[in-house]
């Protein structure tokens, strides 16, 4: 049995670069064109009122910009998946930190863009497995694997020997003891899906296992230092501080 369309939903305030993306949607098989928004703030009132699949979102628009669009989208039940196309590259870590499953750059070629709605199908997909196992099962919420590229294929992460996660880009790097893989995921949406009796975030690009931390200094303006077992240090973003003295028991 086929599966139903993509439903799609455009935000962008350039007239050209609409009807550019509308001309893409129409030449791609499986998706369909339910509305088009000219800012932020008609973009969310757009998807309330619609429902879409998929959003491909513009950062830079009047009123709420792409990243505050993201963020209302992200409350929704079931939300969006957000694809942001843009012409700016620094907001590549923001977009991804709203869970974004797929950054695009202006002028869009053809190809990324169906790559990115593959990625958005791929990511309704596996959402709806995971809510479908959690009504149907006691499960637990929390992620136990992960399934990485290496040069022989891929290879499964237990989430319980992973020492350390930190940020590249739009990547997310998986640290095993001297070894390590690249995932495409964004680390607020990791934070939600690691068991916060496990892992902690201390930084705005960096999860550590609890276990993996042997202690805290601090540096001479004041700020939290991570010693971890493997000898080396993750500072503690000023927003964290609070984990530290939750680990300590302060």
């Amino acid at each position: 049995m086929d599966e139903p369309p993509l439903r799609i939903l455009i935000a962008d305030d350039e007239p050209l670069a609409t009807e550019r993306l509308q001309l893409l949607l129409a030449r791609t098989g499986g998706v369909d064109l339910v509305g088009a928004a000219s800012d932020g703030d008609s973009a969310v009132r757009m998807a309330e009122a619609l429902n879409p699949d998929a959003v491909l979102l513009d950062i830079a628009m009047p009123g709420l910009d792409g990243i505050d669009v993201a963020r209302a989208l992200a409350r929704r039940r079931p939300s969006p998946a957000v694809i942001f196309i843009t012409a700016f590259d620094q907001f590549a870590v923001a977009a991804f930190e709203v869970a974004a499953v797929d950054y695009l750059m202006k002028p869009i070629e053809p190809r990324r863009l169906v790559s990115a709605l593959d990625r958005a199908r791929l990511h309704l997909k596996q959402r709806h497995e995971q809510e479908a196992a959690r009504d149907s099962a006691d499960v637990s919420p929390f992620l136990d694997e992960f399934w990485a590229s290496d040069r022989s294929g891929l290879v499964r992460i237990a989430s319980r020997d992973i020492d350390r996660i930190t940020a590249e880009r739009d990547y997310m790097r998986l640290h095993v003891g001297a070894r390590s893989w690249l995932i495409h995921h964004s680390m607020a949406a990791l934070e939600e899906r690691l068991d916060p009796q496990v892992f902690v975030r201390l930084h705005r690009s960096a999860i550590v296992r609890r276990e993996f931390i042997t202690g805290f200094s601090r540096n001479p303006s004041g700020r939290w230092i991570a010693r971890l077992a493997d000898h080396s240090e993750q500072p503690v973003g000023r927003l964290y501080a609070d984990r530290v003295r939750s680990i300590a028991g302060r």
